[in-house]
């Protein structure tokens, strides 16, 4: 096929709204995608298209994405397109991947060793400062430490900011636990993942020849969920563009929920002013949900209203339950029935505000023996044999071996049970996962690169999907739906969080409420435990 009907027959795919954002190949270029409204579609016939039409070098693109779930996505159907040479990678893949490249060449040494075990790290400062915490308590610490690197806050001048406590402590003890955060990992000579960022940023700007390598490898930039990048990526973003402005962000200021992590929606919100001569583009069309859940949806959301494209389905239920335990009794009764009906497991999912919530659901259904898949809790990359399949691949590193690296890995999963033939068993698929990421990314790649993307999707709990019913905080369900969903918990310091007092903070619950109930395709069931006060939302 010729050029020019390929170019045609990608944009034949496309709604007229998608087909204009994939047309605006050159200079900054903002598409405003709303829930549902085809957005990796979009952008995976974008950059197809620049390449059909010759205004791309697939070889010279690098397209971003904030979850490594999201890369992997977007990488299947640029191979479907004819594009599988265009990189596409995660900031903190990509930062990696740099840094590992130029760490030895500057300095001579190996790169820093990459930690992926924070609370370990922690609960050794915490002994020296001789402070008990709970588990709860140690994440929030951690999560204030990279709060202050994802909004490039200065320590120095972080007494000055209204953060309140963290776990309890004041603002001077924290400071204490964060600089023998930072020191006890320089004295080991290892990273964390924010530092993998900042370390990338001042190695290419302290370094031209460095910086303008990179440059010259990429030359065209497609950045997805813009509304939640951070100050840090945004550095670290301007520092590979320099002056260029080939650049194109995809982002919806009404899915913004991140801003607690030092994510900002002002980036996108001010590309426009950042960038003159942009072009900006909305998608608006809803091809997710039914119209009562996009009615639902667009009664939330501040700003522009999504379009049903979809028939009129059931409406959204609004349950209320007279106590916590009936509350889970009514949820569970109606997955059962559900999957009596003839659903699968993996189109049914419980979305809550917080992890607690989710506990007696995950305990109910198994005792019942329905399958479950907890989101985001890191369950699966601390399985023994994922953990044993990980150590040995890195331990590859280490000899010399002419085989290719799938007989390597065939080596090893060989020695730890697996079969070809599939089994029905957790393990059979954690195992055969392996073998699913080296397709994925290609199975041509070097053991650094998979080796990297293993510890990318660590870090971003990108866990294999199981035919199980899903249990997430609806901040782990960042692109994904279900045909089902079941949004459990609307009561008042629930949903909105208790510790969301001011209005920027209710109305990013009010945003991540929306997040929630457009992840829902055909039915949608809100609860709330009537002897408690119910949701403001409601």
């Amino acid at each position: 096929m010729s050029s020019q009907p390929l170019a045609e027959s990608i944009l034949a795919a496309l709604d007229a709204d998608q087909a204009a954002a994939a047309m605006a190949l050159r200079g900054p270029v903002c598409i405003v995608a709303g829930a549902g409204s085809g957005k990796t579609r979009t952008v995976s016939h974008r950059i197809a298209y620049g390449i059909a039409t010759g205004v791309y070098a697939a070889n010279r693109i690098l397209a971003l994405t904030y979850t490594n779930r999201a890369a992997a996505e977007l990488r299947v159907r640029l191979r479907k397109l004819g594009a599988s040479a265009v990189q596409v990678r995660t900031f903190h893949s990509a930062a990696l991947s740099q840094l590992q490249f130029f760490w030895p060449q500057l300095t001579e040494t190996s790169t820093p060793k990459l930690i992926t075990n924070k609370p370990q790290l922690l609960a050794e400062v915490l002994q020296d400062h001789n402070i008990k915490l709970t588990e709860a308590q140690r994440r929030e610490v951690i999560a204030e430490i990279e709060w202050l690197k994802y909004s490039m806050t200065d320590p120095s001048e972080y007494q000055d900011l209204d953060r309140g406590l963290t776990a309890g402590l004041n603002s001077k003890v924290f400071l204490n636990l964060q600089n023998g955060y930072e020191l006890l990992k320089q004295n080991r000579k290892v990273m964390d993942w924010e530092d993998v960022l900042l370390l990338t940023i001042g190695l290419l700007r302290s370094e031209p020849r460095m910086l303008n390598h990179v440059q010259q490898q990429f030359r065209f930039f497609t950045v997805d969920e813009y509304q939640d990048i951070s100050p840090l990526q945004q550095a670290l973003l301007e520092t590979w563009l320099g002056e260029r402005e080939d650049i194109c962000v995809v982002g919806d200021p009404r899915q913004t929920i991140y801003s607690f992590a030092g994510a900002s929606s002002d980036f996108l919100m001010g590309f426009a002013s950042d960038y003159p001569e942009a072009e900006v583009f909305s998608l608006d069309n809803n091809y997710r949900s039914s119209s009562e859940i996009v009615t639902l949806a667009n009664s939330i959301a501040v700003g522009r209203k999504l379009e049903a494209v979809r028939s009129a389905g059931s409406k959204p239920e609004m349950r209320a339950a007279k106590s916590a335990d009936a509350q889970v009794s009514d949820c569970i009764s109606g997955l059962t029935g559900a999957l009596s009906s003839g659903m699968r497991p993996r189109q049914l999912a419980v979305l809550s505000r917080i992890n607690s919530q989710l506990e007696p659901i995950e305990k109910g259904l198994l005792e019942l023996g329905i399958p479950v898949q907890v989101r985001g809790a890191g369950r699966f990359f601390r399985r023994p044999e994922v953990l044993q399949v990980i150590s040995a691949i890195k331990a590859l590193q280490l000899t010399q071996s002419d085989d290719p690296l799938f007989i390597e890995l065939s080596k090893i999963l060989a020695s730890m049970g697996w079969r070809s033939r599939p089994e029905v068993s957790e393990k059979w698929e954690a195992l055969n996962w392996f073998f699913e990421v080296l397709e994925e990314i290609g199975d041509d790649v070097s053991l650094e690169e998979y080796v990297r993307e293993l510890e990318e999707r660590e870090r971003s709990g990108h866990e294999p999907i199981r035919d199980a019913v899903t249990l997430a905080t609806v901040h782990a369900t960042k692109g994904l739906e279900w045909d089902r969903v079941h949004l459990i918990g609307m009561n008042q310091g629930l949903f909105p969080i208790s510790h969301a007092t001011s209005e920027s903070e209710i109305a990013e619950e009010k945003r991540l409420f929306y997040v929630a109930v457009t992840r829902a395709r055909d039915k949608l069931v809100i609860s709330h435990n009537a002897a408690k006060p119910i949701s403001q939302f409601l």
